[in-house]
């Protein structure tokens, strides 16, 4: 708020603030150093302000043309005396409407530019007294528009006494969290509870009954409270008495009449008027409202208008809580791309490393493989050589004797072992086997080529984040499940599809125990761009787990939170109008069919049962002409224009007045003595733990089950020609008069 209380022009606390036509205020001393007073008879304008042309020749310059006759343009001062100020610019042309604009030149402390003043022109002559009257203008230093002032000069401004009180509140309140003890040791210290006005020091309660004693010296002292100003220990400053703004502060007169207080407002001046004013001003014609009234009106408006920016601020608030957390994922996700980049490139060294291993084995192994074949060469012609020259030698000697016939007796055995020595010295037998060249060339160019390419090739993209579930959304419904969930806020990762997952509901038998750890086998039930699905189909009173992941080009996110779902403990259905015979002719909210053919025509209920135990009573309403309708279940694509279980696809009971029939693929079994007649109750029990199906006529049961060994998924089914009518009643448990005729049977 202290920006609010600053004036424009000097950057402090408001002191004296006036309003300015444009709605601005400023201090009444700034005002007085901004404001532009210029002669009529007196053209000239500082040369930096000539648009076109050289500067004019100098004009005469009225006597005491001094910065301080600034001050002269307050009512206070004499008219005609006044500084010579560089506002003409606008003047001339919006005279008419009393505002106009500058281009400043100067700048406050405040970072406002202001206009400063401009000295006569050296060797301007002073102009008549009765040159004429000045004409003043004071230009906002805000907004830059200009305003001309009247005779009574900046007191023709209507001073802000409510920015004024606000200022002296604000200044009060500052002053007392500043005002500190001056004797404490402690850090901090504490506040001031008092001020001595003969030893000019601020004490604290503990500091003054230690220090400062009501006794002694001290009993003539004068404690105070602390100061109201920081810069006055004794006061409450100026702009107000020292006054807050309760009911002890003195009403605003009205500028125009001093005794008078305000009392109505001007709408048209939108200003607070007197009575005098009223009678003889110019407000005399013009449309006024109570000052009360008005006031009350604005306040109001001033606080509707609040609360749209309070509203605002607090979108700002929580965007700038946003941005901080922005701010901590960017630094936690630059730390992971980081990290993530030094791990990738220390996997690529570590490949890199074990690459050149296997490289440095196969030059090992072939280094060993040629040194093992030179040595064994080396040895081999060793031996050979050995032998050679063992040879050789010896046949010299041989050569040396001079005994013929003991020569002759060996020569023949001695010139073949020479010609087999011989033999052995083949082509190729004083050569090596190997090569001192090793035959590995290792084609590096490739790799090199892709480790100076290797760059980012676009931002990572990452896997979605985790999928909020609506809870509120989420519902069961009979045996469908419906869930829904959407993306958390603040997501940018782009997202292609989800996948919900749910598992088998078969009450923990699906669930597999690894190392003392439970782990639920779900199954893929869905994949789509939908946040929204609905499963049918499963079974009645069971408890599924649902869950369910994002994907996209990067990879599949995680899962979500894990929702638990429970099915209906027992079966809401009607009869299905879209599946059922074009005769069939439902009423009722679905609940009572009849046909309007002869022939028999087949209608299924809205329900599937794959497990459990389902009990439903279908009530005859109508029953003419002994008509034969059948009772019982089928699969979906079962035969419609023909009586139910004539063909493989239904299991029925079809009954007339005095008896009742089984028939699945159109054979009649266990006739049963019992028939229907208007107002009969006929029951079907489906038990799909024991694949078994059971019928029932007011309460008896129709023989031993009907049916063994059903398995599949099947719907509650129904044939009748147009002498029948029957209401389907639903969400039943077993009666007991149902169990008790069952048990035997069991």
């Amino acid at each position: 708020m202290e920006e609010e209380l600053k004036c424009p022009v000097c950057g402090s606390l408001f002191r004296e603030p006036i309003i300015l036509p444009c709605s601005h205020n400023v201090c009444l001393p700034c005002a007085r150093t901004i404001a532009v007073q210029t002669p009529e008879s007196e053209q000239h304008l500082p040369p930096l302000l000539h648009s076109r042309g050289p500067a004019p020749p100098a004009a005469a310059a009225a006597p005491g043309a001094t910065a301080g006759s600034a001050a002269c343009l307050d009512s206070e001062c004499a008219a005609g005396g006044g500084g010579d100020h560089a506002d003409k610019l606008s003047l001339h042309s919006e005279t008419d409407s009393g505002y106009g604009s500058y281009t400043p030149s100067l700048k406050s402390p405040n970072g406002v530019r202001v206009l400063p003043l401009v000295p006569a022109p050296p060797g301007a002559a002073a102009a008549p007294r009765g040159a004429g009257p000045a004409s003043s203008s004071l230009t906002c230093p805000q907004c830059h528009r200009s305003a001309s002032l009247d005779q009574r000069g900046l007191r023709g401004f209507q001073r802000n006494r409510l920015l004024e009180a606000i200022v002296q509140r604000y200044q009060q309140g500052r002053a007392a969290a500043a005002a500190k003890c001056q004797l404490c040791d402690r850090s901090p210290p504490e506040p001031a509870a008092v001020l001595c006005e003969q030893c000019e020091v601020l004490y604290c309660a503990a500091c003054q009954l230690r220090c400062h004693p009501a006794r002694g010296p001290f009993a003539k002292h004068r404690l105070a409270p602390p100061p109201a100003h920081p810069d006055a220990p004794g006061g409450g400053g100026d702009g107000g008495g020292g006054k807050g703004a309760g009911g002890g502060r003195k009403l605003p007169t009205c500028a125009e009449h001093d005794l008078e207080n305000y009392s109505m407002y001007c709408v048209s001046c939108r200003s607070p008027v007197c009575y005098q004013c009223l009678e003889e001003g110019k407000h005399s014609k013009h449309d006024v409202k109570a000052l009360g009234a008005m006031w009350k009106q604005h306040k109001a408006q001033l606080s509707q208008a609040l609360n749209g920016v309070s509203d605002k601020a607090k979108e700002a608030k929580e965007f700038l809580v946003q941005l901080k957390n922005l701010l901590q994922q960017i630094q936690e996700n630059g730390l992971d791309y980081e990290a993530c980049l030094v791990a990738q490139c220390d996997a690529l060294v570590d490949a890199l490393t074990r690459q050149k291993a296997k490289l440095l084995t196969k030059v090992t192994k072939e280094r060993e493989h040629k040194l093992k074949v030179v040595w064994d060469q080396i040895n081999h012609c060793t031996l050979k050589l050995r032998q050679s020259t063992g040879l050789m030698e010896y046949c010299l000697e041989v050569i040396k004797e001079n005994d013929p016939s003991g020569f002759l007796q060996i020569s023949d055995a001695l010139i073949k072992r020479v010609q087999v020595s011989q033999e052995q010295w083949v082509k190729g037998a004083l050569e090596p086997k190997v090569s001192a060249e090793f035959d590995l060339t290792l084609d590096s160019e490739p790799l090199l080529q892709s480790i100076h390419q290797l760059d980012f090739i676009q931002m990572k993209c990452r896997v979605p984040p985790v999928p909020l579930l609506q809870l509120e959304k989420c519902c069961t419904r009979n045996n469908s499940v419906t869930l829904a969930w959407r993306m958390p806020p603040l997501s940018h990762n782009p997202v292609e599809g989800y996948i919900l997952e749910l598992d088998d509901g078969d009450g923990g038998q699906f669930r597999v125990r690894i190392s003392f750890s439970i782990y639920l086998c779900f199954f893929e039930v869905y994949v789509g761009k939908e946040t929204l699905c609905t499963i049918d189909g499963l079974h009645f009173n069971s408890t599924y787990n649902a869950r369910v992941k994002a994907f996209n080009s990067s990879g599949v996110g995680p899962y979500s939170k894990t929702v638990i779902l429970q099915t209906s403990d027992v079966a809401w259905f009607t009869f299905d109008p879209s599946s059922a015979h074009r005769d069939i002719v439902l009423s009722n909210d679905n609940q009572t069919a009849t046909c309007n053919s002869y022939d028999d025509r087949v209608v299924l209920g809205t329900a599937a049962f794959s497990k459990g135990v389902h009990y439903w009573e279908l009530h005859v309403d109508r029953y003419d002409n002994h008509p034969d309708p059948a009772f019982g279940i089928a699969r979906i694509n079962v035969v419609k224009d023909m009586m139910l279980g004539k063909d493989d696809k239904a299991w029925a009971m079809y009954v007339d007045n005095n008896r009742s029939w089984f028939m699945h693929c159109n054979s009649h079994t266990n006739r049963t003595e019992g028939g229907v007649s208007k107002g009969a109750t006929v029951g079907v029990l489906l038990d799909l733990n024991k694949h078994n199906l059971t019928f029932y006529i007011n309460g008896q049961q129709q023989g031993p089950p009907a049916f063994e060994n059903i398995e599949g998924v099947f719907m509650p089914a129904l044939s009748l020609n147009r002498n029948v009518q029957v209401t389907l009643h639903t969400g039943l448990e077993v009666p007991q008069s149902v169990k008790q005729s069952k048990l035997p049977n069991n």
